[in-house]
């Protein structure tokens, strides 16, 4: 294992992640305070309470979930895009560093971007509901997790765009609706039976619905379903990350 490779890729992503402060950490954190106006303010003073919680306390997990998931996968995706963009690839691809040192290295960057904006929205979350972690340790793991699953999604969605239009065409077709469907601001059994049927399909309900277990100790689906959910779509990233570097799909055709 390369470590210095490894290392070098994640400080210079991390160094660029800080020197677009406005961008990266500002917009994220003022569009989700906004949610919490809009939802838990507004509409959460018509709702008493949904599962027994204040409305405003059961939306921060979809809203950290939100912003991490979207946040991860961008990151990882123009993390990678840009070098294919400039050329710069295929510098790397000819140093001796192999598939496996270039993942650590992009996706390790992008996950702690989104993790380290993920901790920020729920500190600002302190500020506007009174909320309380019942699992801490499973609050962070998941949230861990998702950052990496998400980073490793978007770190495929940038080898295979060939614009940046379809940079953000699969987060923002996609993910974002997947994202609030999954019930970021619902329970799950508050639909007919048929939508929740319907929505079970929906793979981002296991990841909210773990995430906000570990905050409210209730939860749509079962947890051990939310991390077998998680496992596998890191395991499906993975293995299609091995099969691009190995067939050189989009990297060097």
């Amino acid at each position: 294992m390369n470590l210095t490779a490894v290392a070098s890729i994640y400080r210079y992503e991390m160094a660029r992640f800080f020197r677009t402060v406005a961008q990266s950490i500002v917009s994220p954190v003022l569009s989700t305070s906004l949610y919490f106006v809009v939802f838990g303010t507004a509409i959460g003073s018509r709702i008493e309470s949904v599962e027994g919680h204040s409305y405003g306390a059961f939306i921060v997990p979809g809203l950290i979930m939100l912003s991490v998931m979207t946040q991860a996968t961008s990151n990882a995706s123009f993390g990678i895009y840009f070098p294919k963009f400039i050329g710069t690839i295929y510098e790397l691809l000819s140093a001796p560093v192999n598939f496996l040192e270039i993942t650590l290295g992009y996706v390790g960057a992008a996950a702690t971007k989104a993790l380290f904006i993920g901790v920020i929205i729920l500190i600002t979350a302190f500020f506007f509901v009174d909320i309380s972690i019942a699992h801490p340790f499973w609050m962070l793991g998941f949230l861990i997790l998702t950052c990496v699953s998400f980073s490793l999604l978007g770190f495929i969605i940038g080898i295979w765009a060939g614009n940046f239009e379809q940079l953000q065409l699969i987060p923002l077709l996609i993910i974002t609706p997947l994202v609030f469907l999954g019930g970021s601001f619902y329970s799950i059994t508050m639909l007919p039976p048929v939508w929740q049927t319907i929505t079970m399909f929906n793979p981002v309900v296991y990841l909210i619905s773990g995430f906000r277990w570990a905050f409210l100790d209730t939860a749509d689906v079962p947890v051990g379903l939310s991390l077998l959910a998680i496992a596998l779509f890191t395991g499906a990233c993975l293995t299609a990350i091995w099969w691009i570097f190995r067939t050189g799909w989009r990297i060097r055709q």
